[in-house]
C-alpha cells in the first residue's frame, strides 16, 4: 500500500507541478504583506494630486512597487531561512519546506529588484521613486533583517520604517510627473511625512500584538521580540503609547483633508485606542486577553483610515485647512 501511495504522489502531472512551483514563488513575495503597499500607495498618490485621478500612473506605480516589495520579502525569506524552520508560524514557507532552493529564491529576488527599479524609472518616469525602492530593500534586509531583528527588541520600531516607504514612493512618482515639484503649502512633502509616520507608529502595536500570540515561536528561534524579552504589562503599555501616537499623527493630516477623512480618522482612531486600552487593562488585571483581536483590528484601522483618505482626495472638496483659512 505504501509503495502504491508513493507512486501515486509521484505521478503528478507536469501542469500540477508547474502550478505548485508558481504558488511557491508567489508565497516568497508574502502577498498579504504586500497588501500594505496597496493600502498606502494609492491614497498617497491621490492626496498628492487632490481632486485628480491618474489611473495609468497609479497602476504603473503599484506594479513597480509590488515588484520592489516582492523582492524585499523574498530576500527576507532567504535571510531568515534558518529561523523560519524553527517557528510554527513560518515553517510552511517555501524555503523552509524546500519548495524553492535558496539559490533560485535569491536569483528571483534580484530579478524583481532590477525590474522594479527600471519599471518605476522608465515607465512611471520617476528616478526618485526607483531610488527609494532600492533604499527600502537595502534597509529592510541589511538594517532590519540582518542587524536589528536578531539583536534588539527595538527591531520592529526602527525596522518598520521600510514598511512606511510605499507612501514616499507614491508621492515621489506624483512629484516627478509634475515637473519635480508640487505646489506649496499642504500639498507638499509634509503630508507624505505624516503618512509615513502614521505607518511608523502603527507598526509596533500591530506587530507586538502578533508577537504576544506567537511568543514561544520567537523565543525558540532566538528572536528578541519585545513580548519575549519584556513582561506582558510593559508590552501592552508600549502598545498603548504607540497606538496613541498613531492616532494623534493621523489627525495632523486633517487640515490637508476634508470632513470625510477628519470624521473617519477620529472615529476609527478612538476605536483603536479603546481596544489597546482594553488589552492593557486586561493584562494589568490578570484576566485572559486575546492580543490577536488587536492585531486584526490594527489592520482594519489602517485600511479604513487610508480608504477614507482616498475617497476624500478623489472628491477633492475644500479642505479643513482651507475652511479655517490656513
Amino acid at each position: 500500500m505504501k509503495t502504491l501511495v508513493l507512486k501515486k504522489s509521484e505521478a503528478r502531472s507536469p501542469v500540477n507541478k508547474f502550478a505548485d512551483t508558481v504558488k511557491a514563488y508567489i508565497a516568497l513575495t508574502k502577498p498579504r504583506v504586500i497588501e500594505l503597499l496597496l493600502v498606502a500607495t494609492i491614497p498617497a498618490m491621490l492626496q498628492a494630486e487632490r481632486g485628480e485621478v491618474n489611473f495609468g500612473l497609479i497602476i504603473l506605480t503599484l506594479i513597480g512597487g509590488w515588484m520592489g516589495a516582492a523582492s524585499a520579502n523574498t530576500f527576507n525569506m532567504v535571510a531568515d531561512y534558518d529561523i523560519d524552520q524553527k517557528m510554527r508560524r513560518t515553517r510552511r514557507r517555501p524555503l523552509a519546506k524546500d519548495s524553492v532552493s535558496v539559490k533560485n529564491a535569491t536569483i528571483f529576488a534580484w530579478v524583481l529588484m532590477i525590474i522594479s527599479f527600471l519599471w518605476l524609472w522608465l515607465l512611471a518616469h520617476s528616478l526618485l521613486a526607483s531610488l527609494f525602492i532600492l533604499l527600502t530593500i537595502w534597509f529592510y534586509i541589511f538594517v532590519y533583517t540582518k542587524w536589528l531583528k536578531r539583536r534588539t527588541w527595538q527591531n520592529v520600531i526602527w525596522g518598520g520604517a521600510a514598511g512606511c516607504m510605499p507612501v514616499i514612493v507614491g508621492w515621489a512618482v506624483i512629484t516627478d510627473n509634475n515637473g519635480g515639484a508640487l505646489s506649496a503649502g499642504w500639498t507638499s512633502w509634509a503630508q507624505a511625512v505624516i503618512l509615513f509616520m502614521v505607518i511608523f507608529f502603527w507598526t509596533p502595536p500591530h506587530t507586538w500584538a502578533l508577537g504576544m500570540r506567537y511568543r514561544e515561536d520567537y523565543e525558540a528561534a532566538g528572536v528578541p521580540m519585545m513580548p519575549v524579552v519584556k513582561p506582558p504589562l510593559e508590552v501592552t503599555r508600549q502598545i498603548l503609547w504607540y497606538t496613541w501616537a498613531t492616532v494623534i499623527t493621523s489627525l495632523l493630516l486633517v487640515p490637508a483633508a476634508g470632513w470625510i477623512y477628519a470624521a473617519i480618522a477620529l472615529v476609527s482612531g478612538l476605536w483603536f485606542v479603546i481596544m489597546a486600552h482594553r488589552l492593557h487593562q486586561g493584562v494589568k488585571n490578570g484576566t485572559p486577553v486575546k492580543p490577536m483581536q488587536l492585531f486584526f483590528l490594527s489592520n482594519n484601522y489602517l485600511s479604513i483610515l487610508f480608504v477614507a483618505l482616498s475617497v476624500d482626495a478623489v472628491l477633492g472638496w475644500q479642505t479643513i485647512g482651507g475652511l479655517l483659512g490656513l
